[in-house]
């Protein structure tokens, strides 16, 4: 097999066009067109690299990482909400790695999910109004309400407020959202104001009005708790010998991130594919009864829910919650033989990689029994990316697996969600991908056969 020293390219007139219409799909289309060959895109003053060949995959995110760094202009548009941590580079980076990442383990994770599930429970139990009257619920909205009051409870103890934290949310919501333009345009100078600014930097600066008075009421408290913003401080301490307020302010930041928003964003998705997929929707729902019944939601049910695995599974491979995932070239070097300058954007595509046909039978249909395990086995490890893969993978898919679960289980234990709009969904680009259209969902509560 010869090797291909050129990539694909898409010229100006034709990738401008697509990308502006519907980016998250076309950018998809035009790399599974491809069939996972480098795609250059022509941008006019932008020329970034599209890939998304598994093999292509694992060299950038994983066995050459160091060569692709998280910089450059992609980086610059979120770094000004989530400043130098998690979502970093180079030391700050790997500090912020060490202290958070215990905070993220499997086993601390499963420490935590008796609280979670107990929470998410309570956030459930407040739908009843709706269910009774049949008033639909904005679906986006109520999930990520629900993450929400789970993570600030869990995370950050009590000190976050209930309505502190249901004015945070939206605040997180419209930052993610409002850099659509600038991640599509990424040259656009930041001297001129470009749809998306004003009201991201008002959120921004409404997020570090809430979060500053936090981390400064528990320096004065210095207590050693193990909630999230005090552990911060100890670990902080303890590696710097000082807490740096603003480094501190940016770890909470990205691990509001890493918990909240990939659970809330398919979760967001699912009940649109459940009403497009009723037999889907059926054994769901059939599990969840055999195994939950009318008792509350805990977490020894979860293991026992393998279908609810498998179509989690397969909601992360057709909308993962990151789009894109961009690297700047930090050297001269080359990837499926095609050389690839010093400087140059590289952007690793799972949206792409996850419809690729070499690697998913069927791609664009939801089939959740091909996450049967003996198929598993067989597929490519970095065919399936939604939480990224390498040293920078992301630190909250501990956290989905508990999170996403509970939710699920608890709504569908105690209601049937009906689309009262059904529509195509177009996604919208941001710092993860959402519906641009809102779900409107009517609670039909479940009815449960008495014993005679």
């Amino acid at each position: 097999m010869t090797h291909v020293t050129h990539p694909h390219v898409i010229p100006f007139y034709r990738a401008f066009p697509r990308l502006v219409k519907d980016p998250v799909t076309e950018l998809a289309r035009m790399g599974t067109e491809a069939d996972g060959r480098v795609v250059r895109l022509d941008l006019g003053p932008f020329r970034p690299y599209l890939v998304s060949h598994p093999d292509h995959v694992e060299q950038v995110l994983k066995t050459e990482w160091t060569k692709y760094a998280r910089e450059g202009m992609f980086w610059r548009p979120l770094h000004r909400v989530t400043g130098q941590s998690i979502l970093g580079e180079g030391d700050a980076w790997a500090s912020a790695r060490k202290i958070l990442a215990p905070l993220f383990t499997s086993r601390y994770v499963a420490s935590l999910a008796e609280d979670m599930a107990d929470i998410i429970a309570e956030s459930i139990v407040e739908l009843e109004g709706f269910a009774a009257t049949g008033r639909p619920v904005d679906g986006g909205h109520q999930m990520t309400t629900i993450v929400n009051q789970a993570v600030i409870k869990v995370l950050f103890g009590g000190r976050i407020s209930r309505d502190t934290a249901e004015r945070l949310a939206p605040e997180f919501a419209t930052c993610a959202t409002s850099i659509g333009f600038r991640l599509l345009f990424p040259f656009a100078p930041y001297s001129i104001k470009v749809p998306g600014d004003r009201p991201f930097l008002r959120s921004a600066k409404k997020i570090d009005e809430i979060v500053y008075p936090l981390i400064q009421q528990a320096q004065r408290e210095n207590s050693r708790s193990k909630e999230v913003v005090s552990a911060l401080l100890s670990a902080r301490l303890e590696q710097e010998g000082k807490a740096d307020v603003q480094q501190v302010r940016d770890d909470l930041v990205s691990i509001y991130g890493a918990a909240s928003e990939t659970t809330a964003m398919s979760l967001t998705w699912l009940w649109s594919v459940l009403h497009d997929h009723p037999d889907v929707n059926a054994r769901l729902c059939e599990e969840i009864d055999q195994v939950v019944g009318d008792q509350p939601v805990r977490p020894e049910h979860i293991p026992q829910l393998p279908y609810l695995r498998m179509v989690l599974q397969e909601l992360l491979r057709l909308y993962p919650s990151a789009w894109i995932i961009p690297r700047q070239a930090t050297e001269d070097t080359e990837i499926g033989g095609i050389p690839i300058k010093a400087g140059s954007q590289v952007l690793v595509s799972p949206y792409t990689t996850h419809r690729l046909a070499k690697f998913w039978d069927r791609p664009l249909d939801f089939l959740p029994d091909r996450w049967a395990d003996e198929k598993v086995a067989r597929r490519h490890r970095y065919s399936f990316i939604p939480f990224g893969a390498g040293p920078h993978v992301c630190l909250g898919q501990h956290l989905f697996y508990v999170e996403a679960p509970l939710v699920i289980a608890n709504v569908l234990s105690r209601y049937r969600p009906e689309l009262t709009n059904p529509q195509r969904l177009t996604p919208m680009p941001g710092a993860s991908v959402r519906p641009k259209e809102k779900l409107m969902l009517r609670l039909l509560p479940v009815e449960r056969k008495r014993a005679a």
